[in-house]
């Protein structure tokens, strides 16, 4: 019973390791601002979340790191007698609660970068030897007045020492700010630490920005940054907010995470679908032409449906040929559906063929949507008729409106290449 555990294991972990792999060869190199809100520091689960972010220090990421400290700041506020007062979500600091701010800040900055120091034997941090710095990396000016309301010692992003975290960052350390901010003239202001996380995006041009706290539970996990535009509209939510600032600025991926699941900063980073929410400017899934460069992705998503009769086989150097007739559905760089559309000189039918959909993703509407789109286009290109060969998916055609039909009704360039012994059944529908 034990060797057959252990078996699966080690299959579970090679499976897992097998996908992800392209994720870790993307992310190399690449920037990342982390945003983990206060919340997120008072759970039991944030030394494991630290680990997590070593790691992906030590697979060659570029890492930023921002923290909050809200929950702390008032849990502080409250014990020494000293009322908290907000407007626009952000806190009026006054004297009192900016020295209290000032110490939770930094207690806080000195946990962490004790967190990221933890390396003893049988832990995840074993001889990580991780750099954590931090520094005077952002300048801010004053809140001022806003609706009649002096917000004292609270700031805002004036400038961010690019050049400084840079510098850093070459080094493989990470960069640690914590809400705090300083002026030309030496005084100190209370930030937002998702302020702070976007501009700092915003401004190094970063790959990724990861928002990890306390997320809304009922939002999708893909949206382009039209769709969360709207989404605010009806849900006002900062971190959302933040992330719509950023992907509109030219912010790439913004990711919001929810800091109750355990590893969810991996999952959303090393898995096709991640457990997260994506904020993009461009759809994370989009359909297109297919290119020679598709012909790897199409020949790994063909190849059950080939072994088990449902399609008939192509060679590589068939499908090179062929594949200005495929369209592709693409899913974060991997190919996840095919058609193709054959139009054939001299007759007034098409053929659809090789639809095929990777099996995680069934059972969305994606065939559906591929066929529709190929029939369109035959319509669009003034034809009558189109055609199809089955082995296996007679009735799903029947279902859209095909009829059977003979060999002697195909064009005759493809009734010269039928397979006799393949014995495919032909079926072929009128277009209007």
């Amino acid at each position: 019973m034990a060797s057959t555990t252990f078996t699966t294991d080690i299959k579970t972990t090679t499976d897992w390791f097998r996908s992800a792999a392209p994720y870790i060869h993307a992310h190399r190199g690449a920037t990342f601002v982390i945003a983990i809100d206060g919340n997120t520091i008072a759970t039991p689960r944030f030394s494991t979340l630290i680990h997590d972010v070593a790691l992906l220090n030590s697979l060659g990421i570029k890492l930023v790191v921002t923290f909050g400290a809200r929950p702390q700041i008032a849990s502080a506020c409250q014990a020494a007698g000293i009322s908290a007062q907000y407007h626009q979500d952000l806190r009026v600091t006054d004297d009192d609660s900016l020295t209290i701010a000032i110490n939770i800040i930094g207690t806080l900055k000195t946990r962490i970068q004790a967190q990221f120091s933890f390396g003893l034997p049988n832990t995840p941090m074993s001889d990580a030897k991780i750099r954590c710095t931090s520094g005077n990396f952002i300048t801010a000016q004053p809140m001022g007045v806003k609706d009649g309301i002096d917000f004292q010692h609270t700031g805002k992003v004036r400038k961010v020492d690019i050049e400084g975290i840079q510098a850093q960052l070459q080094q493989e350390n990470i960069v640690l700010l914590g809400p705090l901010g300083y002026s030309s003239t030496g005084e100190v202001f209370n930030l937002s630490s998702e302020a702070i996380a976007t501009e700092v995006a915003i401004k190094m041009r970063a790959d990724k920005l990861i928002f990890i706290g306390d997320m809304v539970a009922d939002l999708p996990r893909e949206l382009t940054l039209s769709q969360a535009q709207k989404t605010l509209e009806q849900n006002s939510n900062h971190q959302l907010l933040s992330a719509t600032s950023a992907c509109s600025a030219g912010v790439p991926r913004v990711h919001l995470l929810d800091h109750k699941l355990d590893g969810a900063l991996l999952q959303e980073l090393f898995s096709h679908d991640g457990v997260g929410t994506l904020i993009s400017k461009n759809p994370f899934e989009n359909t297109r032409p297919a290119s020679v460069n598709d012909v790897g992705g199409i020949l790994e998503l063909i190849a059950p449906l080939e072994a088990n009769g449902t399609l008939v086989a192509r060679s590589r150097d068939r499908l090179e040929t062929e594949v200005a007739f495929f369209t592709v559905m693409e899913r974060d760089n991997s190919i996840i559906a095919c058609a193709a559309l054959y139009q054939y000189p001299d007759s007034d039918t098409a053929e659809f063929a090789c639809l095929a959909v990777d099996p995680d993703y069934r059972g969305a509407g994606r065939g559906e949507y591929l066929f529709n789109l190929l029939e369109n286009q035959a319509r669009e290109a003034g034809l009558s008729n189109l055609c199809v060969l089955t082995t296996q998916t007679a009735h799903w055609f029947l279902e859209h409106g095909f009829q059977s039909a003979e060999i002697t009704d195909l064009p005759m360039a493809r009734q010269n290449l039928y397979n006799n012994q393949r014995n495919a059944k032909v079926f072929i529908k009128t277009l209007d």
